[in-house]
């Protein structure tokens, strides 16, 4: 075979694993959606941002293996590749990772939960505390008002007398 029919295979396989890699990243920015879910604004600046990438990413490869040039061949070996990824994959993969890691998720808080139980038992022991020592003061701070205030009448008082 001559050497610009293999350069061209090559770049048509490039193109199919393109395809493939831009349907196996967004099939994770739809694991994300289902695991953190969000309003349509966050989805659209994602979903921009993501094209954004996918644009650089296409360009690189275009620049790089063909001097830039779009070849319609290139655009149906990366339909191609998403259409593999798609018929192989279909949403087995977002659901098993989604339920996968929302599992993992939920034991992780909870082993979080069960070790900082003793902080927040302490925690609400302390603010108890805290409370407690706040009506405390504010009793003890009438009461000092009080004698300070019969004090100073008393002070007054002989002094006036004098």
């Amino acid at each position: 075979m001559s050497q610009e029919i293999v350069r061209e295979v090559t770049f048509f396989f490039h193109s199919i694993l393109m395809g493939l890699i831009i349907t196996f990243v967004y099939d994770w920015v739809l694991i994300l959606r289902k695991l953190f879910r969000h309003g349509r604004f966050l989805m659209s600046a994602e979903d921009f941002f993501y094209w954004f990438a996918c644009g650089l990413a296409v360009f690189y490869v275009l620049y790089r293996e063909n001097s830039g040039v779009l070849r319609w061949f290139a655009v149906m070996g990366a339909a191609l590749g998403m259409f593999f990824y798609k018929a192989a994959v279909k949403n087995r993969f977002v659901y098993v990772m989604s339920t996968c890691i929302h599992k993992i998720m939920c034991l992780i808080i909870r082993l979080i939960q069960i070790v900082l139980k003793p902080a927040k038992r302490l925690f609400f022991a302390a603010r108890r505390f805290v409370r407690f020592l706040r009506v405390r003061l504010k009793k003890v701070r009438e009461v000092i008002k009080k004698r300070l205030t019969v004090f100073i009448k008393t002070l007054r008082m002989v002094l006036c007398k004098q």
